[in-house]
């Protein structure tokens, strides 16, 4: 058993929470007293459009130790968390949103698996207050990721609330790829991990940051970032077509040589116009489709190859220039 961590850090990504906010500072100043002494609460805001950083520099008036990373624009929550980890200096550092969803009082219970020996700890969801159709979206995901990277130990069910030992964010930070899905970045860097189950909460205010927009961009970035099968897929589609189009041709070049037994059977002997439209689109749309899937891959390389950073820091508050 490890003794309790020196020095604790809370990353939390905000993007119009204003409504959010001022029950999050009471709750996280109830709980941090079961925190070690030295802690930190670094707010990373994301191009808010609304009052969240004044609440946000109030509040680190009120307790330096809530700090905060203005970011120039809205760079999305992935790159805001990013910030957060190149910001942090405590000895763990947690992930938690600002929309309440995930209970704060549960930082608690991550140290101690922490303390138990385990680099990462990740907060497994095992029930949603989401509609049913955002619930079967997030569940097929899951296990289509896990299914198709090739990470075994792919956590499903398991957002970006968790905990992280100091090293496993020094490699997180030391990733240069831009497009970042950060669960499976944290899956992949291996070290001892281990969940722990949790009931989330509907949203406490405001309205969804992410969109069905938002989500279908991360997901891909998940599906792409991990895994080469759609790749293979195209390459097995187009066997498995071509094979289907090489029977088809024997088959007409026979019905054309002997095309006795197929009037006896009341089979067509010149294949209708209805028939090779249908087959020509069809094969068009699956070589747009995987042209698509070409794409998002070039997307990718085409984004990394220009090298532009993935957020832009326009002001820290409450934190000193020297740090990392």
């Amino acid at each position: 058993m490890k003794e309790s961590p020196k020095s604790l850090s809370v990353i939390v990504p905000c993007y119009n929470e204003e409504e959010s906010l001022p029950t999050l500072f009471e709750r996280i100043e109830k709980v941090a007293e079961d925190w070690p002494e030295d802690y930190e609460v670094v707010c990373i805001d994301d191009g808010s459009s609304d009052r969240t950083v004044e609440l946000l520099r109030e509040q680190n008036g009120r307790n330096p130790k809530w700090k905060v990373v203005i970011l120039s624009r809205n760079f999305g929550h992935q790159a805001a968390v990013s910030a957060g980890l190149e910001t942090v200096t405590g000895d763990v550092v947690a992930i938690i949103d600002a929309d309440l969803q995930d209970p704060p009082e549960l930082i608690k219970d991550l140290i101690e698996k922490w303390r138990e020996g385990f680099e990462v700890v990740y907060a497994v969801r095992k029930k949603r207050k989401e509609g049913i159709l955002k619930r079967a979206a997030y569940f097929c995901f899951y296990r289509l990721m896990k299914s198709m990277t090739e990470i075994e130990d792919f956590p499903l069910d398991s957002g970006d609330f968790s905990l992280l030992d100091r090293k496993v964010v020094e490699t997180l930070v030391a990733f240069p790829e831009k497009n970042r899905f950060l669960r499976g970045l944290r899956a992949w860097s291996g070290f001892r991990q281990t969940g722990l189950e949790y009931e989330r909460s509907a949203r406490f205010a405001g309205e969804p940051k992410y969109t069905f927009r938002k989500l279908l961009g991360l997901a891909s970035d998940g599906l792409f970032s991990f895994s080469g099968v759609p790749l293979r897929l195209a390459s097995f589609a187009g066997l498995i077509i071509s094979c289907f189009s090489a029977l088809g041709a024997l088959f007409f070049i026979v019905q054309k040589i002997y095309p006795g037994p197929f009037r006896e059977l009341g089979l067509p002997i010149v294949p209708g116009f209805a028939a090779t439209i249908v087959t020509i689109l069809f094969l068009g749309g699956v070589q747009l489709l995987f042209l698509g899937v070409i794409g998002e891959y070039l997307n990718r390389i085409y984004t990394e190859v220009k090298g532009r950073p993935e957020f832009l820091v326009a002001e820290k508050v409450g934190i000193e220039e020297s740090s990392p």
